[in-house]
């Protein structure tokens, strides 16, 4: 049994981490620099942010890994020094995990590549694929648990991270997809179709991530549960949506908030529920209390989903009916 599955077993609910990004930019990094590169500039900044997310509950940290593939490396000519980077980002995580006193597991953060795939674009399947492969064998040589693919639009591109972090081993792979744009991913995929996808790739667990706010993950939660109540899902929204406060770029969703939607999270059917952008320490502390709260009360107003997805919902739900 690996970890992953062991908080799963164990805890019912497992409390996910916050967001990496803003904790960056709170610890000094400047808007365009590559976050990757202070796993070796700035190292005990990343144990820090670490660090608090453990002592505020989270027991799945993600590395600060989410754009070290070469495509995204080569924006700030370091394609040269994925292994590097990626390996420095596992090595860190682990280093705080396992200072822990409790079972803490190491996520190794892989985002997408930020190039279109054929025929949308120039870049094919297998080079994907290969640039996938090598940060998740630097990840996994770093001491990562699991390997950790999120806020993805296409399903191709996901399908090409998931066979490039298989390539690396035994380790269990968590994918994420972010739905954004009227209930669906930049590239028009619903949720249900996510599941359908994500389903028979031999996931740990699958679900979403960013986008625009609780209310639009608990319902991404809400059909992917519907559609298969056996699920391992994620829930790792952002806090609220942004807006700019006196120049400085905020977030509306108040730990009360996120609170809130842990909660609901959990009710719908999520396993696995943390933060995303605009998320900190404060935010997850306050998400942890309340999923073990016993007398929290829960109130979901869900939207309609698309005409779409409740069409391939209720032809899954016959489907499992004849089974």
């Amino acid at each position: 049994m690996n970890k992953l599955q062991q908080l799963t077993e164990t805890e019912g609910t497992v409390i996910l981490d916050g967001g990496m990004g803003t904790m960056l930019f709170a610890a000094g990094l400047d808007s365009g620099n590559p976050p990757e590169e202070w796993n070796v500039l700035h190292p005990e900044r990343i144990r820090a942010i670490h660090q608090g997310y453990i002592e505020a509950g989270a027991r799945v940290i993600l590395t600060n890994s989410f754009g070290g593939t070469r495509f995204r490396l080569k924006l700030h000519k370091l394609q040269d020094r994925v292994v590097e980077l990626n390996r420095a980002a596992a090595r860190i995580a682990r280093a705080a995990a396992d200072r822990a006193d409790h079972l803490v597991v190491v996520a190794g953060s892989m985002g997408p590549t930020g190039e279109m795939l054929q025929p949308l674009g120039a870049m094919t399947f297998k080079e994907a694929q290969a640039a996938f492969a090598e940060q998740a064998a630097a990840l996994a040589e770093g001491g990562v648990d699991v390997l950790w693919i999120e806020t993805m639009s296409d399903l191709n591109e996901i399908r090409a991270a998931v066979a490039g972090a298989k390539s690396a081993g035994n380790l269990p792979v968590v994918a994420t997809m972010t739905f954004d744009t009227h209930g669906r991913t930049m590239m028009g995929v619903t949720p249900v179709q996510a599941l359908e996808t994500l389903g028979g790739l031999e996931l740990a667990a699958f679900g979403g991530n960013c986008g625009n706010g609780p209310g639009e993950i608990e319902g991404v939660i809400h059909a992917m549960h519907q559609a298969e109540p056996g699920a391992m899902l994620v829930a790792k929204a952002n806090a609220g949506l942004p807006k700019w406060v006196n120049n400085v770029l905020a977030y509306d969703g108040t730990p009360e908030v996120m609170a809130d939607y842990a909660v609901k999270a959990r009710h719908l059917g999520a396993k696995l529920i943390g933060a995303c952008c605009g998320s900190t320490p404060t935010h997850i502390k306050a998400m942890a209390q309340a999923l073990a709260d016993p007398n929290r009360k829960v109130l979901v107003n869900l939207p309609a989903p698309d005409s779409a997805s409740e069409e391939k919902l209720s032809r899954r739900r016959s489907r499992r009916r004849r089974a």
